[in-house]
C-alpha cells in the first residue's frame, strides 16, 4: 500500500462559498442539483475515456491511476494499491462528524463490444489462456465517473462538511482470477473501512433495464449471495461403440444437471425467497466414438438468506455424489470454487432514514421499491461490516421498452449517458443529509 499526501491546493472550479451554503440550509438540494448539472459533461467525458480503456480484475492500473491523480488533485489524502489496485481517497470535513464511505468499482469484463458508439472498446486480454475483447458490459466505468465527479462536488463542500468521507474505488468487483484474491473482500481485509473507521457506506449501480432519472431500492436482501461451483464427474473411458464397457461420466453429469433442478422445485421455500442453481458449463470428451473418463461442470448458486444457502449446497453436494455413486461412479464437488458472496443487505435503518434523500434528489415518483434480485454484488462485504445502503438508478433512454434492452455483461450493452447525474445528485445528498442527521 502506498500512501500520498498531497499539499497541492483544493481546486475551486466548483466550490460552493461557505455563505452561500450556511446561509441556504432550507435549499442546499437546489444547489447540489445546480452543481450535479455543472459537472455532468465531465462525468460523460471521464467514462467516455474508460469505456474506450478497460481493464480487467486486478489488472486496473491505468484506471487506479486516473482515479488518484484526481483525487490528489483535489487535495485528499490518497491511498493506492489497497486490495492490489484499489485506491481510497480520504476527504476530512471542516466540522466534526460521522466517516461516510462512498464506493465504485472499476474492472471490465471479458467480453468483446458491438455497440455502435465512438468511444467503442477495441482493447484485447487473455482470460483463462484465451484472447477475449475487453468491455464495460455493467457499468462499472460509470461508476468510477460518477464518484470522480461526487469527490469534486464535496470537495467544494469540504468547509461546511460535518465530518469526514472516504472514497472507495475497488478493483476485481466481477470475481478475481482463478488463484488471486480481490474485490471488496480483499479491501476490508486491507482495512478500507478503517483509519479512519468508517460509520455507513453507500453505492450504486446503474441499470441498463431502469429509465433514466429513476432510482431504485429494497430494504434488506436486494442482491443474492452467489457461490460458483465445478463438480467433477469420473468415471471409465471405453469406446463408444461399446458403452457396457464403460462407466459414462456423460450420462451421469446429464442425470445429476437434472436432479439439480429439484432443489429449487422441491426443497426450497419459493415464496419466501426466490433462489437459482444453474450449470452454465460442462466439459467432457473430444470425439464422437469415445467415452471420456471425466466431465467437468461449471455452475453457480444464487440465493437471499444464509439458510437457503446452506439448504441448497448440501442438497447439491447430496444430489452429485450419490447420483454418481448410483451409475457407480465419482463427482467431487467444489463450492463453492473460485468465489463466495454474502447477500446484499441494505441496513434496515439506515434505509429507512436515507429514503427522503433518495425521492428529494430524483424526485419522490422516481424512487421505486422493487422486489430482490438473484444477481450478485460483492458490495456485500462492505455492508457486512458496517452499515450499507445500495441502491439502482437508471440507464434505459425514456420511451424504450426495457425488454428490448440489451442484458448486462453482452456485447450490446448500451446506457444513456443523460441518467449519471442522478446518480451524482444522489449521492452528493446522501453524504450531507447524513452527516445532518448525525451531528
Amino acid at each position: 500500500m502506498k500512501i500520498k499526501n498531497t499539499a497541492i491546493a483544493v481546486i475551486t472550479t466548483i466550490c460552493l462559498c461557505s455563505g452561500q451554503l450556511l446561509a441556504q440550509k432550507s435549499n442546499y438540494s437546489e444547489i447540489i442539483a445546480k452543481k450535479a448539472d455543472q459537472i455532468e459533461q465531465k462525468v460523460i467525458d471521464w467514462r467516455r475515456d474508460i469505456h474506450q480503456n478497460p481493464e480487467l480484475g486486478n489488472r486496473e492500473i491505468r484506471t487506479a491511476a486516473i482515479v488518484a491523480k484526481h483525487l490528489e488533485s483535489l487535495g485528499m489524502e490518497v491511498k493506492t494499491e489497497v486490495g492490489i489496485t484499489g485506491v481510497i481517497g480520504i476527504l476530512k470535513g471542516g466540522l466534526p462528524g460521522p466517516v461516510v464511505a462512498l464506493r465504485a468499482d472499476m474492472d471490465a469484463l471479458p467480453v468483446t463490444e458491438r455497440t455502435p458508439v465512438p468511444f467503442a472498446s477495441k482493447v484485447k486480454a487473455v482470460y483463462n489462456g484465451n484472447e477475449t475483447g475487453v468491455m464495460h458490459a455493467c457499468g462499472h466505468d460509470v461508476h468510477v465517473a460518477i464518484l470522480m465527479g461526487v469527490a469534486e462536488i464535496l470537495t467544494g463542500m469540504k468547509n461546511e462538511l460535518k465530518g469526514t468521507v472516504k472514497f472507495i474505488f475497488q478493483p476485481a468487483e466481477e470475481g478475481a482470477p482463478k488463484g488471486e484474491e480481490g474485490g471488496a473482500e480483499l479491501m476490508v481485509k486491507e482495512g478500507a473501512l478503517d483509519n479512519p473507521k468508517v460509520d455507513v457506506i453507500f453505492g450504486l449501480h446503474i441499470i441498463a433495464q431502469v429509465e433514466v432519472g429513476k432510482i431504485t431500492y429494497r430494504p434488506g436482501g436486494m442482491f443474492a449471495g452467489v457461490a460458483d461451483m465445478k463438480i467433477t464427474v469420473k468415471g471409465k473411458s471405453s469406446h463408444g461403440a461399446e458403452p457396457w464397457s464403460s462407466i459414462d461420466p456423460i450420462v451421469t453429469s446429464a442425470q445429476i444437471i437434472n436432479n439439480l433442478q429439484t432443489i429449487i422445485s422441491r426443497n426450497v421455500k419459493i415464496t419466501e425467497n426466490a433462489a437459482v442453481v444453474t450449470i452454465g458449463a460442462i466439459h467432457g470428451g473430444n470425439r464422437s466414438n469415445i467415452i471420456p473418463e471425466q466431465v467437468e461442470m461449471l455452475g453457480t448458486v444464487r440465493t437471499l438468506s444464509e439458510s437457503d444457502e446452506q439448504l441448497i449446497f448440501e442438497r447439491i453436494r447430496q444430489i452429485a455424489t450419490k447420483t454418481a455413486e448410483a451409475n457407480g461412479a465419482e463427482a467431487i464437488v467444489e463450492l463453492p470454487y473460485s468465489s463466495h458472496y454474502p447477500v446484499t443487505f441494505n441496513n434496515l435503518e439506515l434505509t429507512a432514514k436515507m429514503l427522503p434523500t433518495l425521492k428529494k434528489a430524483a424526485g419522490e415518483s422516481n424512487v421505486i421499491l422493487v422486489p430482490a434480485e438473484t444477481g450478485a454484488e460483492d458490495f456485500s462485504f462492505f455492508a457486512n461490516e458496517v452499515p450499507g445502503l445500495y441502491f439502482n438508478i437508471g440507464g434505459l433512454p425514456k420511451g424504450k421498452d426495457p425488454e428490448t434492452s440489451a442484458p448486462h455483461h453482452t456485447p450490446e450493452f448500451f446506457l444513456d449517458e443523460s441518467g449519471f447525474v442522478t446518480g451524482i445528485n444522489a449521492m452528493v445528498n446522501l453524504v450531507v443529509d447524513y452527516m445532518e442527521m448525525e451531528k
